[in-house]
Formats: C-alpha cells, sequence, structure tokens
C-alpha cells in the first residue's frame, strides 16, 4: 500500500461505478453542491470515484494558482542574449575558449571562438532587471516576473530534453505536466478540456507525446487546438443535421457498450466515450471561445494584431486565446511557438537573424498578455511560465551560431504567488556553468505544482509496482521565489 493519503487504486470503469453505487448518487448530487472533493478523502471513496472519472479531487492545501500558462520556447533561448549579460564576453570576445575554461562535448562538438552578445542590455523596472533589446516589451514586465538564471537539464539533445522538460523523464511515455495536473485537480469546465495546447505551427521534437497521458488514463492526454476560424480539425459536424449527428454518437456508444460487456474494463474504451462527448459539447463551446469579436481594439493593439508581422500575429492570437482559456476554467495551457522561418530557437548557425525574428514574433503578445491578465486580476490567479529545454553555449558553434548548453539556461515565471522583480540563480563570468542555486527541471515542476495546491511527493499513480510521481524521487519548491 502507499503511504501516501492521495494513493488511488485501478480507475473503476463509470459503468462498473454504477453497478457499485446504486443508490447512493443523491448523496454525491447533495456533495458536488458544497464543492469539490479534497484529496484526503479515504481510499475507499477514491476507489468509487476513480481516477478516471474527472471528477475534481481539489487540491492539498489553498493554491495560489487556478491556472497554468506554459510559453515553450522551443529550440533554447540563448541565456547570455537575453536574460543573463556577460560583460566578459565582450572583452573576450573572438578568443579561444579552451585557454579560458574548461569545454565539455557539445551536441555537434564544433567549438568555436567566444562569442559576444549581438545585442545590449538595460536594466528595467523598479527592480532594476537586466534585458535585452531582443525583449523591448517583456522588459516593461520584469517588475512581475521572477527571473531565474540557473535551469540545468540532463540531457543535451532537443527529443530528450523535450520529455524531460515536460514530463519529468528524459524517455518517451511518461504522462506530460499538464495531464498530472488534470489527473490531480480535475477541469473547471465540463464543455472545455482541462488540458489545451495551442498549436503555433511548430510541435517540439519528440512530437505529440509530449503532451500525452502516458500511463494516466487516456482522458488526460492534451486537446490540441489552434488560434483561428478552424481551432480543431474535426470539430464541426459533417452530418447534415443535428438529430443525424445524434443518432450516429447514439450508435457509436452501442457498439461500445457492447464491446465493453465483452471484454469488460478497457481504459481506451471508456476514454473514447468520454472523450465522444466532450467533444459534441465542444462544437458549441469552441466556436464561441475562438472568436475575438468582443474584443476590444485596443486589446488586441495591446497583444500585437496590428503588427505586419504576420508571425507576431499569430502568436497574439495565441496569447489572447490562453487569457480566454483562463477565463473559462482550463487548467492547463501550452503554447507551442510560431513557424518562423529561422526553425525555432536553435539557432546553429546565424544566431543574430534567428533570435531577432524569434523574439519578435513573441516579445510584445507575451507582454500583452500579462498586462491583460494584470487588468483584470487574473494574474493573481494565473502561473505564467517562459523557458526552453535548455541554454546555449557562451562560444560559437562555427563563426555565427551557439550549441546546446544543459548547464544553464534562463527562464522565468510570473503571476500566482510569483515574488516579482526577483532574480535567482547564478551562473559564472561566462553564463558556462550554474555557480549558485541550481534549479532543475523537477524544481520547477515541484514549484509549478504546489502553486496549483498539491505536494509533488503526494499527487502519485501506482504503475509498474510503484507509485509514481512527475518529479520522480527528485524536487524541490522554489521557495526563494515565492511571495
Amino acid at each position: 500500500m502507499s503511504k501516501y493519503h492521495n494513493f488511488m487504486q485501478k480507475p473503476l470503469s463509470r459503468r462498473k461505478m454504477l453497478s457499485i453505487c446504486k443508490g447512493g448518487f443523491g448523496s454525491l448530487a447533495f456533495m458536488s453542491m458544497f464543492g469539490t472533493l479534497p484529496f484526503s478523502c479515504s481510499k475507499s471513496e477514491q476507489s468509487i470515484i476513480g481516477a478516471g472519472s474527472n471528477i475534481n479531487l481539489g487540491p492539498h492545501y489553498l493554491p495560489k494558482a487556478k491556472s497554468i500558462i506554459f510559453l515553450y520556447m522551443d529550440g533554447g533561448v540563448s541565456q547570455v542574449d537575453s536574460f543573463d549579460p556577460k560583460p566578459r564576453l565582450t572583452k573576450e570576445n573572438g578568443e579561444d575558449p579552451k585557454k579560458k575554461f574548461k569545454v565539455d562535448a557539445t551536441q555537434f562538438d564544433n567549438v568555436g571562438k567566444i562569442l559576444k552578445s549581438p545585442w545590449s542590455f538595460k536594466q528595467y523596472g523598479e527592480c532594476g532587471m537586466p534585458v535585452s533589446e531582443l525583449f523591448p516589451h517583456i522588459a516593461t514586465c520584469v517588475d512581475d516576473i521572477a527571473l531565474i538564471r540557473s535551469m540545468t537539464s540532463q540531457f543535451p539533445e532537443h527529443t530528450n530534453a523535450n520529455y524531460f522538460l515536460h514530463t519529468g523523464s528524459g524517455l518517451q511515455g511518461r504522462p506530460s505536466m499538464g495531464s498530472w495536473i488534470n489527473y490531480g485537480l480535475g477541469s473547471e469546465n465540463k464543455n472545455i478540456p482541462g488540458y489545451v495546447v495551442l498549436d503555433g505551427g511548430l510541435i517540439p521534437p519528440g512530437g505529440l507525446d509530449n503532451f500525452k497521458n502516458g500511463f494516466l488514463p487516456a482522458s488526460y492526454q492534451a486537446s490540441i487546438l489552434r488560434a483561428g476560424p478552424q481551432p480543431i480539425a474535426n470539430i464541426k459536424p459533417k452530418e447534415s443535421t443535428p438529430n443525424l449527428q445524434e443518432q450516429k454518437l447514439s450508435f457509436i456508444k452501442a457498439l461500445d457498450k457492447k464491446q465493453l460487456e465483452v471484454i469488460g474494463e478497457v481504459d481506451a474504451i471508456e476514454s473514447a466515450i468520454s472523450n465522444y462527448e466532450l467533444a459534441y459539447k465542444m462544437q458549441s463551446s469552441i466556436p464561441e471561445l475562438t472568436q475575438f469579436k468582443e474584443e476590444s481594439k485596443a486589446t488586441k493593439k495591446l497583444y500585437g494584431f496590428d503588427s505586419d508581422d504576420p508571425h507576431t500575429r499569430g502568436y497574439a492570437a495565441q496569447c489572447l486565446l490562453a487569457r480566454r482559456l483562463v477565463e473559462r476554467g482550463v487548467r492547463f495551457i501550452e503554447l507551442t511557438c510560431p513557424k518562423v522561418s529561422a526553425d525555432r530557437w536553435d539557432q546553429h548557425g546565424n544566431l543574430k537573424d534567428g533570435h531577432e525574428k524569434n523574439a519578435h514574433a513573441v516579445d510584445q503578445p507575451i507582454a500583452g498578455l500579462l498586462k491583460d491578465l494584470k487588468s483584470r486580476g487574473l494574474l493573481e490567479e494565473t502561473l505564467v511560465v517562459w523557458t526552453g529545454e535548455f541554454g546555449r553555449t557562451p562560444f560559437a558553434q562555427g563563426t555565427n551560431g551557439r550549441d546546446h548548453n544543459p548547464s544553464a539556461g534562463s527562464m522565468w515565471m510570473a503571476g500566482a504567488g510569483i515574488k516579482g522583480g526577483t532574480i535567482f540563480g547564478r551562473t559564472d563570468d561566462y553564463g558556462y556553468r550554474v555557480i549558485e542555486n541550481e534549479v532543475s527541471v523537477h524544481d520547477i515542476h515541484a514549484t509549478m505544482l504546489h502553486l496549483m495546491g498539491i505536494n509533488h511527493e503526494h499527487l502519485t499513480f501506482r504503475f509498474g509496482g510503484r507509485d509514481i510521481r512527475l518529479t520522480d524521487v527528485h524536487g524541490h519548491v522554489i521557495k526563494d521565489i515565492l511571495t
């Protein structure tokens, strides 16, 4: 038996639950009038409810955040060109790094000369946080941001680093962080998925497995949406009349029921039934969600809808849609990068052109999102996380690019429970390695769960003979960045 008080048996199917509960649904209905179940409900109650039931079991303690917006900077933003200025790179530009410090083997083992940042830095806000020319709009929000300059990863390659960032494991097949949060808390909206990924044009290396449910019930995987007139490819009914569609759905449900009677409980079938039902509800809720007609011109301008850059306009639509999803109670929203010609933030060559194009696409929309959330009082209950999978080297790959650097990177958090204007962690004079307050991906996950009211050590799922959690056997809450 698990020592954790929220341990759950293998979830029952809804039909099995019906046969067990029988006349007890009056009590359940009465209970729902008084809020959601706590994590500390008895094991017998948990086994009856089932992890796959989408019933909100509630947080361990009072949460600071109700939702998370995860701004994924696919490819790895260079920390020494964005939020971690290093004057020594300018002083020693063009010199051999191997004569200055021990150089680790890089992804492509093509170590060039020390490369200074092409961009200057200025201090912003009351906190005086340095930000490069790449992010003039985000720079105006630094008093709401906790900057972490000491992020590390265990993997130097995109696919494994992406799995690690999204699932806590560098190997394929684990549940994503959004799936864990929905497993622990459930959804607040019956008509919209609790875990949404907004497709900006680039799915990260590693593919959709970054957003899958792994060994959790299949109903917890992400739903992929787009910001536009067709947010989901199959959201529009193909049937000519609602009656015809309802007949087809009823027929499918009858077939599924017969199959379950023959083979018993199967999570894939149960989840398929649940997803069919949710998709039917989404046909009415999603079109309204993705239409921005009621948004003011001032709001759209704030996000960058009037930009000359189509990539900025596209990411602006994603950011505005993220705010609208938060307003509707969606727990976890991840935004992927727009497909600029520079191919993500992965500049092994032509650093200046590539980073500038990517930054221009996301800078104004992200700042607009933070300011819009704050003006509506939503930033107090929404955690915004900005990060890539790792940092980049302080020396050149070839002549004008930077290779992967898992030993140091910068990221930031803002919003619910975050101490704005904070700088945490420190790298050496070259921005190459962390020398103070190292932060792991497990620490980031632990902090995110903590702000959602979840103790990361207690959110477990029995699989393969042990109780597995998002943070594995690692992770500490980064208390210095919290209010």
